[in-house]
């Protein structure tokens, strides 16, 4: 007498449900140690793009034509394409926040004094644990230097801790 036998395939729900509990942790796991890198990179955006600009503004401390004060990057962009052309190419894909910024907010201010002699451009960091290498600033001040710097009150990427470049 032949027996059949059954055969199984597939797997039962209890492996189903273990197997992706698994992948479930796993996932959390790294989600939690990639977290401060995705901050970190972003951060160094910042301070490139930052340097970058600065570089630029800086060199000759831009005073737009509404005069002296704090701008967004955006609200200066249109203004720069029309005096410097030559930069144009550059302004149309005006860096911006990768966290919170966008075409018509930036997020990366500019200031300048009323004599145009002093400037910064600068951005809030998102790494808390920021060395300070501006210790005699509390706030992103135009000729305070380059470097970071602790503010009293946290910024719009959630920390204290801004990025400036200035003359």
């Amino acid at each position: 007498m032949i027996k059949l036998a059954l055969q199984r395939t597939g797997f039962t729900l209890i492996e189903v449900l273990v197997s992706v509990a698994i992948v479930a942790m796993l996932a959390t796991i790294v989600a939690v140690y990639l977290l401060p890198a995705r901050t970190k990179g972003r951060d160094a955006k910042r301070k490139v793009d930052i340097s970058q600009i600065g570089r630029f503004l800086s060199a000759g401390c831009y005073m737009p034509d509404a005069g002296s004060g704090e701008y967004d990057m955006a609200d200066l962009a249109g203004e720069l394409k029309v005096k410097y052309p030559d930069y144009g190419g550059y302004l149309s894909n005006l860096p911006y926040d990768p966290k919170t910024g966008d075409s018509i907010k930036t997020n990366y201010r500019y200031g300048v004094t009323t004599d145009g002699r002093k400037c910064a451009l600068y951005a809030n960091l998102e790494t808390d644990s920021e060395p300070i290498t501006l210790p005699n600033l509390t706030a992103p001040a135009p000729g305070g230097g380059n470097g970071v710097l602790a503010a009293p009150a946290v910024g719009w990427n959630g920390t204290n801790k801004y990025f400036q470049f200035s003359n």
